[in-house]
């Protein structure tokens, strides 16, 4: 007989598949926990998105108000104090220069605030 007997390893297969289902469930099961109760908490106040932009040009704008780099940092220390945490949204022009950029992260930085994203778009 030349050819393979795939009987014995189908019968094999059977048997730990059958193993497999009876220990799953088993295996999933967890540790049963009766959590303590606590009162409400209050609602966390949501960050603000605040967007600082940067034109062509090199010129800077705080939520579309035009604005002199010089002046920046002042303006987001004015906005972290009335408005609490706020997340700054980067949004430059991709000929403006690095430096340009950068300058506007140090006053961020400098301002207090913490929560800075660079805003792009998908190809």
């Amino acid at each position: 007989m030349s050819e393979i007997n795939v009987t014995p390893l189908v019968d094999v297969m059977l048997v730990l598949l059958v193993i497999f289902i009876v220990t799953a469930p088993l295996l999933i099961q967890a540790v049963p926990v009766e959590l303590p109760k606590t009162a409400a908490t209050r609602s966390v106040a949501p960050l603000r998105n605040l967007p600082v932009s940067i034109n062509r040009n090199g010129q800077v704008f705080l939520d579309r108000k035009a604005l002199a780099t010089d002046a920046l940092e002042d303006e987001l220390r004015r906005h972290k104090n009335a408005d609490g945490e706020l997340n700054i949204l980067i949004q430059a022009d991709r000929a403006v220069d690095f430096g340009t950029v950068a300058q506007v992260m140090a006053a961020v930085q400098r301002a207090g605030i913490t929560r800075v994203s660079v805003v792009t778009v998908a190809r």
